[in-house]
């Protein structure tokens, strides 16, 4: 069996990769492995020399020649920033990929770019898809001309992501012709957190990376001179007039023996250790659009000092697992200070600091680069993109309320290419039974899935579709709220379908955040492991059973189990959930006594030998009447 499945993509990433340093060469890096994890045929086009000095003052290489991230090995570094020929023969090597994925950061580059795009092709009709992946849309310290030259590359491309909804709407005003905004998944340097020193002295503050001026370090020192105690280490290398500020504010008199400056850049071996000597990572910035270093204190367990600015009101909670300020408010950072310095403060946010997800998100992420750089929609009433509010939400409704997109389907599955064991409603008992799934859907052509019990979940959802629901026009309204660790959208867009993907928390349903109307979807899924629980299963039947129209299907996985009523289901209470279903107008597809009751009770055998609480995961598939 091949590697590469029908549905794969052949995808040339074009971005700095090792043995340049830093986050976005981290993070392009980690890409490349994760679209390649996905099932698609990658290669990651970098850089031999990029940016001139003025531009990037520091040393761009890792000192040492360590990489940061492990590095793809399909990497053709080829590119030079001097050498606009080597631009021109890199974009000929691609003009037979579906899709080019164009790293920006920086407009100087903008040039090479532009010049690869064309000779590839790309944006002709007939050559490769463009996706812009715009860590920056313009720089922090714009300068003139920037503007309308990284226009001209976000209007070539086919669609632009964006990591924050303020980016998402300076893209969308540069011209983007298709903007969507993704969290940046984590893409952590540095090992595993190491044993902290015993320390009962005053709290110890960490600022980590590149010294300049947006990053706001010259605020937190002064600051810190009016607040007795807590002590400071900047570990980054020292740019410019920022750089030469903050070394000037350490040496008052003040604050003597209280900062520590290690200027240079600081390798991903020395980070743990860094992390371990210090209470509170400190990220006082000016401005912001996304950054990873929330996620990587709390990979450490550090809670974070932060700017409400960009991505970090959304990944810090104030007052809980860190604290927020206002920016440029020197005030405001006094005060932040002072509650730090009390005596038992970073002990008890840092106990409530939660350890990042670090699959879920790039599971997403790569998801949405998919549907990206799906084949083009043929779009009905498509309203125009600058009346597309940028909003998640926003965005989804839009789709749902005016957007028809029929896709081409990559592959065509049909009823009789699944097996017959594949059924819409089932119990999964056994691990066996989900490793199969997977392998299934690998012999189907489906992209790859990461986790089987997620895969079964989504083969049963796939078995729906073309079984039941038999929308043969892929023009079906799929609102999907599994989770960014479910392969069903991407599943679903392989198959010609055009869903729209929810990441909510809690138990409100994604038919109340997009408002729909009633009797207007045609399928609405909540499968592994975003499925619901007891305590949530009523709520989502009630939601989809006026939400769905005649026909559609609802598609949920539940835990079972007899250990936690809230969480999972018992056998005693399908029967309860069938009956008010149905008392709905919500019809199972399936068996209740013969495919889900009987094994139940055999999944209990199965796992109550050892006297352990039965438990399994049950998938439900309803239709409307």
């Amino acid at each position: 069996m091949s590697e590469v499945s029908e549905a794969a993509l052949r995808v040339a990433l074009v971005g700095p990769t090792h043995p340049f340093k830093g986050g976005v060469a981290a993070h392009t890096t980690s890409l490349a492995h994760e679209l390649a994890d996905a099932g698609h045929e990658v290669t990651l086009v970098s850089w031999s020399h990029l940016y001139p000095a003025f531009l990037y003052p520091g040393e761009q290489a890792v000192p040492g020649g360590a990489p940061d991230v492990e590095p793809f090995p399909r990497t053709l570094r080829v590119l030079s920033w001097a050498r606009p020929d080597t631009w021109l023969r890199a974009g000929r090597r691609l003009r037979d990929v579906d899709v080019i994925v164009v790293v920006h950061v920086v407009p100087a580059v903008v040039p090479a770019h532009l010049a690869l795009l064309r000779a590839a092709g790309a944006g002709s009709g007939r050559g490769p898809r463009v996706v812009v992946i715009a860590h920056n849309v313009l720089p922090h310290e714009p300068g003139p001309g920037d503007r309308p030259l990284v226009a001209s590359l976000v209007r070539r491309a086919d669609a632009v992501l964006v990591h924050s909804d303020e980016q998402a709407a300076l893209a969308a005003e540069l011209g983007a012709p298709r903007v969507r905004e993704v969290d940046l998944p984590p893409h952590l340097p540095g090992g595993p957190p190491e044993p902290r020193p015993e320390h009962d002295g005053p709290v110890r503050l960490l600022s980590l990376g590149i010294v300049r001026d947006y990053k706001g370090i010259d605020l937190l020192l002064e600051a810190l001179r009016e607040v007795d105690g807590p002590t400071l280490t900047v570990a980054g290398e020292l740019w410019g007039d920022a750089g030469r500020r903050v070394r000037e504010l350490a040496a008052d008199p003040r604050l003597r023996g209280r900062v520590e400056v290690h200027g240079g850049y600081v390798p991903a071996d020395r980070i743990a250790g860094l992390m371990a000597r210090h209470d509170v990572v400190v990220l006082p910035y000016r401005s912001a659009t996304a950054s990873q270093n929330v996620l990587l204190a709390r990979a450490h367990g550090r809670p974070v000092l932060a700017t409400s600015v960009g991505t970090f009101p959304g990944q810090v909670r104030d007052g809980v697992d860190g604290l927020l300020v206002p920016p440029a408010d020197r005030d405001a950072l006094v005060a932040a200070l002072r509650t730090l310095a009390e005596p038992g403060v970073a002990d008890r946010l840092a106990a409530e600091v939660r350890q990042p997800d670090l699959s879920g998100p790039w599971a997403h992420y790569v998801g949405a680069l998919e549907a990206l750089a799906a084949p083009p929609a043929v779009p009905v009433d498509e309203p125009e993109p600058s009346a597309v509010p940028v909003g998640p939400v926003a965005r989804a409704r839009a789709l749902v309320a005016g957007l028809r997109a029929r896709r081409q389907p990559v592959l065509t599955i049909g009823p009789l290419d699944l097996p017959e064991d594949v059924r819409a409603t089932d119990v999964l008992a056994v691990d066996a039974d989900a490793v199969r799934a997977a392998e299934v859907a690998r012999d189907l052509g489906l992209p790859r899935a990461k986790d089987p019990v997620a895969a079964w979940a989504a083969l049963g959802a796939v078995a729906a579709l073309v079984r039941v629901l038999d929308d043969r026009s892929r023009t079906a309204v799929i609102v999907d709220e599994s989770g960014s660790s479910s392969p069903f959208s991407r599943w679903a867009r392989a198959l010609g379908f055009a869903p729209v993907e929810l990441e909510l928390t809690g138990r409100r349903a994604a038919v109340e955040a997009l408002d729909v109307d009633t009797a207007s979807l045609d399928v609405v899924a909540r499968l592994h492991p975003g499925g619901c629980t007891a305590a949530d299963v009523q709520h989502v039947v009630g939601q989809a059973s006026w939400s769905l129209r005649s026909g559609g299907l609802l598609l949920l996985t539940l835990p079972i189990g007899d250990d936690d009523p809230d969480f999972a289901v018992r056998a005693a209470d399908v029967r309860g959930i069938l009956a008010r279903a149905d008392d709905l107008g919500l019809a199972l597809v399936g068996d209740a006594d013969g495919d889900v009751l009987a094994q139940m009770r055999d999944a209990r055998v199965a796992f109550g030998d050892n006297g352990a609480p039965a438990y399994a995961v049950l998938r439900l598939t309803f239709r409307r009447k």
